[in-house]
């Protein structure tokens, strides 16, 4: 909805069934950020699936988005998305993110965001961030049987 000028999304409006998986068995960040841009291509958020993994990747060297206790929110922003979009992965039995805090991660969501004056992916960071510190809501998102409805 629209409030003044800003346009406020919701998160469930930025991602599908097809760009989640629970059941991740990847064990570096090269895979856990390739895996991911798949998903977000089956959302139907990129139109250029090579040229977005690229924009991860550098905004990856710039410094980890392994925020700590087993999350990471790698994102994109570039002319390769043509539509806001999240993918999500539950890694079971953990993968190295080089997090902040050196512990492996479990749970990763890969935020895209056009190329465009309004800058979406730092507020979906910062309402996905906020949900992700409730424990509760980590635990309820990676439990399979809320996906199969």
């Amino acid at each position: 909805y629209k409030e003044g000028r800003k346009v406020f999304m919701k998160i469930t409006d930025l991602i599908s069934k097809d760009a989640i998986d629970l059941n991740v068995n990847v064990t570096t960040k090269k895979e856990l950020i390739k895996k991911a841009v798949e998903l977000m291509q089956k959302n139907g958020n990129i139109n250029n699936i090579d040229e977005y993994e690229k924009l991860v990747i550098k905004r990856e060297e710039e410094g980890s988005t392994g925020i700590g206790e087993g999350i990471a929110i790698p994102h994109g922003k570039g002319d390769s998305v043509s539509k806001p979009g999240i993918s999500a992965m539950v890694i079971p039995n953990g993968a190295d993110f080089e997090a902040l805090d050196e512990k492996n991660v479990n749970l990763l969501f890969l935020i895209a965001a056009p190329n465009n004056k309004e800058n979406i992916h730092l507020e979906v960071l910062s309402r996905l961030s906020t949900l992700l510190m409730d424990k509760k809501f980590r635990e309820k998102f990676t439990q399979k049987s809320n996906w199969t409805k």
